[in-house]
């Protein structure tokens, strides 16, 4: 087999994003429009809104993408599209154009799994990175402890129970008044605080020691927030990030490290939009170095939704044989390692 150009399009929730990428692992183009300053004005995305721009958007961005590659739509061997998990309406728009696409061209469809993207993201960063290995999803809607045993094939090991960690950074930072998004706006102000400020809960799950549960910490943060105004202590927002974060991070790392150390897996990744954090990267990097684990994470490009890492994803399904047919639907609640709806 020659050389594999996978399109990859991504839109299964505020961005809208193609890319080509040769053999699963090199990046010849990858576009991304995001739809941020639209839903700031909001707090937070708004389904339908995010749904008409994905419209708008996607045939000029699968455009760029195919022109900043230097290909023709003739070269390319697949198309790679998320199917799920992510909002219904973006979602649609995305399969639905890639079907139209997939059929027009001649090309074959191939259905991908967004979190199993956004592991595939490394895989794209580190081109002698190989399964098995363990890998940290964490992102707006996602917070998974996941081992990637081979190419498609995955042990859940925890979940979130509640609010995912990217979901809990926004609505602390709706809270405390610094906006939409809340992730780089967080990160940004607890660079300036003191994280040892507040003592804010890190939670644990009784019975599985690899999930995670983020709502209390949530609520910790509101019920001091009102306290404070209550009593008219002043609130410090910069110490209310950086001790929210440390709590955050604190549990995200301890629970890798249990991981590590219970499995004896060498070799661990972190991916999705929260791998973006600098205080997280920063902690996951000094307990692998002090436990002898070799540590990945993707550049920030790479960590939020990206066309890049769908193809990636969707190149090793395609030399396997898994594609699927023009009733590829999208499935909002999608999981990972879910049974396949296509042939």
């Amino acid at each position: 087999m020659g050389d594999v150009l996978i399109l990859g399009i991504e839109s299964s929730c505020d961005e809208t994003a193609a890319a080509i990428v040769k053999n699963g692992r090199e990046v010849l183009s990858n576009v991304i429009f995001s739809q941020v300053p639209t839903h700031t004005i909001y707090g937070g995305v708004v389904p339908e809104i995010a749904s008409r721009q994905h419209i708008e958007k996607i045939n000029p961005v699968v455009d760029e993408a195919v022109k900043q590659a230097g290909v023709s739509d003739t070269d390319l061997t697949a198309v790679g599209v998320t199917y799920g998990p992510g909002l219904v309406g973006p979602l649609l728009v995305g399969v639905s154009f890639a079907k139209g696409y997939s059929f027009a061209k001649k090309l074959p469809l191939v259905g991908v799994n967004h979190i199993e993207g956004h592991i595939c993201s490394n895989l794209i960063e580190y081109k002698n990175l190989n399964p098995p290995f363990l890998c940290l999803v964490v992102s707006g809607g996602h917070t998974h402890l996941v081992i990637m045993e081979d190419h498609g094939i995955y042990k859940i090991l925890g979940r979130t129970m509640d609010d995912a960690a990217g979901e809990s950074y926004d609505k602390v930072a709706r809270a405390i008044g610094l906006g939409y998004p809340g992730g780089p706006k967080i990160d940004e102000a607890a660079k300036k605080g003191d994280p040892k400020a507040i003592d804010f809960p890190r939670a644990k799950i009784a019975g599985n020691e690899y999930s995670f549960s983020f709502s209390g910490l949530k609520s910790a943060v509101l019920n001091y927030l009102n306290s404070c105004t209550m009593s008219g202590k002043e609130i410090n927002r910069n110490d209310v990030a950086a001790s929210f974060q440390a709590a955050v991070v604190d549990v995200l790392v301890e629970s890798v490290r249990l991981a590590l150390k219970n499995t004896g897996i060498k070799k661990f990744a972190l991916a999705g939009g929260v791998a973006s954090n600098s205080a997280l990267r920063t902690a996951m990097g000094e307990m692998c170095k002090k436990t002898g684990v070799d540590f990945f994470v993707p550049p920030p490009v790479l960590c939020t939704d990206n066309g890049a890492m769908i193809a990636s994803a969707a190149y090793f399904k395609f030399i396997e044989g898994r594609t699927a047919g023009l009733d590829l639907n999208a499935v909002p609640n999608l999981k990972l390692g879910q049974t396949e709806v296509f042939s």
